[in-house]
């Protein structure tokens, strides 16, 4: 048995199951195996000379891509090869290993790097290698310090069989869908297609709230209030919300006349004056969901950037292990979080005994704790030789802040709600005023309050059976909204709310169906595109079960029972497939082709005369082509203008493009003759220009 000791140590000591030292060696080393080269660069800086840390880059191996790699006949069994360009690491891997004493796989503490290391274990347990075998051990931490790598070491393990399960059965699950339903969306919808369980599901979510939107009928309604002042003659403003003791609902203007007829002849008394004391406790500490909702909601970043920030924050050492749903925090980081707290804020801001948070996910697993600090004082980031990323520091600003705020004292606001009698001889009505005064800030400290936001309204001092005097009454017609397209933040929150995929699998997900064609970007919001439709339609008609959201939701549940070894993921796979398969033969026979639906232009084709141009969705986005397509194989790009010259060369139009990676820019239409570009839109440049507005940089994370 293998013992790591202290990393301070420069020698090998053996020791024996009962523990009797057997020999010294100052000449061997210690290998660790890391994913990433950033992480093996981080290690390298707090472990001593007796260490060596190399990175596999990746995964190692993977199911071939020009074929399915799984044995259908043999049980579901996978067949893993070298990933082709990973050979030449693989052999640098080797040679070390054969040069060690030890070796430690410390790849990330999840069903991924469970399976990475497996791989590598696999790899060196080639007998013609000749590594010994009995000192190859799994080690897991989800920070990258010291202290935490010291913990790891001095306690190994084997690697864990049942997470390796999960994660093969995830990768075979997905493989089987991806290999065998895209050939089949080739010959029925278009060539070039693909499917995905989880990616799929995701767009059938996007989908079908398209046509909640398509569908819905707006419905006018009236809001009605009051301007009025008190005797001391200070200013308050009450809104309607009864009329004859129920609810008011004014939904047409004849309605709204009369009311408002009334109001305007209506003696106004205060009937009654609530205050009460209200506690707002903070948010817990950041899941992978939360901070990619944050980081879409504050920074506008996709939730590929922010987990691309946050992977480079972890590699570093300076944040936890930024994949996981779970909402505890260890013992030691918070009394150094309450140690701090009181520190820089006074023991007002300390609760008396550590704040605890329950998960909020069906099945949180994986990581051990939710995204903090390794340091809760900011020194490891503030006070580092070589300067952090402004992006990154942005984002690991809201993880620290985020982690001292959940530990701190609740918010404490005085809550008053005034409500006021109007009385005529056409009826009686009552209308409301409420407002909030904060008290005591608690872990606003940190995030500091707007006053425009979360209802803070400053009223006057008032008591019952006080009569007010009416300066206007105030009235506007409103129509109910549809339902709000989905962003960034709200697919996240939708996709975790119904158990749809794991925290390594948001990012991912959301890339691929943009990357795919399957639903693009509208304003920051997503919208499904025509052959996003049509696959989706395709699959839900024939695939019901597969695509189901409760089923996929169970299936994520069945890979959290195979992780946690009580249930056999061969068997999980063919209860799944056993249907599929013979479902996949029925519709290659029988289900009509797919027609993508195009936009008319109205216009003829210019070369065969008698098309008419359509607008069409190709694998790198929209073209205009001829209806009669492959007959007639006319296309022409489409060109965005915005109704504005160029106001470098000031004859080209400005045109709105996208860059390769999909994001909007705007250009001069001449190029490359004008090489005009700007991420903004011109237009707005000008109108800012014109009557410049002060923006309010405060931030908030909202819940």
């Amino acid at each position: 048995m293998v013992f790591g000791g202290s990393l301070s140590h420069h020698f090998v000591q053996r020791l024996d199951i009962a523990g009797t030292l057997l020999f010294t060696d100052s000449s061997l080393m210690h290998l660790i195996i890391v994913e990433s080269p950033t992480k093996a660069k981080t290690l390298n800086k707090f472990l001593g000379k007796e260490y060596d840390v190399i990175a596999t880059k990746g995964h190692i191996k993977d199911l071939p891509k020009s074929k399915l790699g799984v044995d259908l006949e043999n049980n579901f069994e996978p067949v893993f090869e070298v990933v082709p360009k990973q050979e030449s690491n693989v052999k640098s891997i080797v040679a070390a290993a054969k040069k060690a004493s030890d070796i430690y796989l410390a790849t990330d503490p999840d069903r991924e790097g469970e399976a990475i290391s497996a791989h590598v274990a696999e790899i060196l347990a080639d007998s013609k290698l000749k590594v010994d075998k009995k000192h190859i051990r799994r080690i897991v931490f989800h920070e990258i310090t010291k202290s935490a790598v010291e913990e790891a070491i001095a306690h190994p393990r084997d690697v864990d069989a049942h997470l390796v399960d999960a994660q093969t059965a995830r990768r075979v699950l997905d493989r089987l869908v991806g290999y065998k339903l895209s050939p089949l969306l080739w010959k029925k919808v278009r060539i070039g297609l693909s499917a995905g369980r989880v990616q799929s599901v995701t767009v059938r979510l996007i989908v079908e709230k398209e046509r909640e939107i398509e569908a819905f009928k707006p419905v006018e309604y009236w809001e009605i209030g009051a301007d009025v002042t008190t005797p001391e003659k200070k200013a308050l403003t009450i809104w309607l919300a009864k009329i004859n003791d129920k609810k008011a609902e004014v939904s047409n203007e004849k309605t709204a006349k009369e009311v408002i007829s009334h109001l305007e002849k209506s003696t106004y008394t205060i009937s009654e004056v609530k205050k009460r004391e209200v506690k707002k406790r903070p948010y817990a500490p950041f899941t992978t969901s939360t901070l990619t909702q944050a980081g879409a909601r504050m920074f506008g970043w996709s939730a590929k950037r922010t987990m691309s920030i946050a992977q480079k924050l972890y590699e570093e050492g300076v944040i936890t292990y930024h994949r996981t749903d779970s909402v505890n925090i260890a013992e030691q980081a918070v009394s150094a979080a309450r140690e701090f707290i009181e520190s820089k804020y006074g023991k007002e801001y300390v609760p008396q005994s550590p704040l605890v948070y329950k998960k909020q996910s069906k099945m949180a697993q994986e990581a051990h704790e939710a995204i903090r600090p390794t340091d809760m004082t900011m020194g490891n980031v503030t006070n580092r030789t070589s300067p952090i990323d402004p992006t990154e520091y942005k984002l690991y600003d809201l993880i620290w802040r985020r982690f001292i705020a959940c530990q701190m004292t609740d918010v404490v606001f005085d809550e008053t709600s005034i409500s006021v009698t109007a009385t005529n001889g056409g009826g009686e009505y009552l209308l409301r005023a409420s407002g909030q005064i904060m008290k005591f800030d608690g872990w606003r400290k940190l995030f500091p309050q707007k006053v425009s936001e979360e209802g803070v309204v400053l009223l006057p001092d008032v008591h019952e059976r006080e009569v007010l005097d009416l300066q206007k009454v105030l009235s506007e017609q409103k129509f109910t909204q549809p339902p709000a397209r989905f962003n960034e933040a709200s697919i996240i929150k939708t996709l975790e709310k119904l158990g749809i995929g794991r925290p390594s699998t948001y990012a991912p997900t959301i890339s691929t169906i943009q990357a795919r064609g399957y639903v693009e970007k509208d304003e920051g919001k997503f919208k499904p595109t025509s052959v996003g439709i049509a696959v989706n339609d395709f699959l839900v008609t024939n695939f019901a079960d597969v695509f189901e959201y409760s089923f996929t939701a169970s299936m994520e549940d069945n890979l959290d029972k195979v992780a946690g070894g009580t249930l056999d993921w061969h068997k999980e796979i063919k209860t799944f497939w056993t249907p599929v398969g013979k479902k996949l033969t029925d519709v290659e026979k029988n289900a009509e082709r797919v027609k993508i639906a195009v936009e008319k232009l109205g216009r003829e084709c210019p070369e065969c005369k008698e098309g008419e141009l359509v607008v069409r969705q190709g694998r790198f986005g929209k073209f205009i082509s001829c209806s009669r397509f492959p007959d007639c194989k006319y296309t022409e790009k489409i060109v965005n203008k915005i109704d504005m010259k160029c106001p470098k060369c000031e004859k080209g139009d400005i045109v709105m493009k996208k860059t390769k990676k999909g994001r909007k820019f705007f250009g001069c239409s001449t190029y490359p003759e004008c090489d005009y570009a700007n991420w903004k839109d011109p237009r707005k440049e000008t109108e800012e220009k014109a009557d410049p507005v002060e923006k309010d940089q405060a931030e908030e994370v909202s819940a």
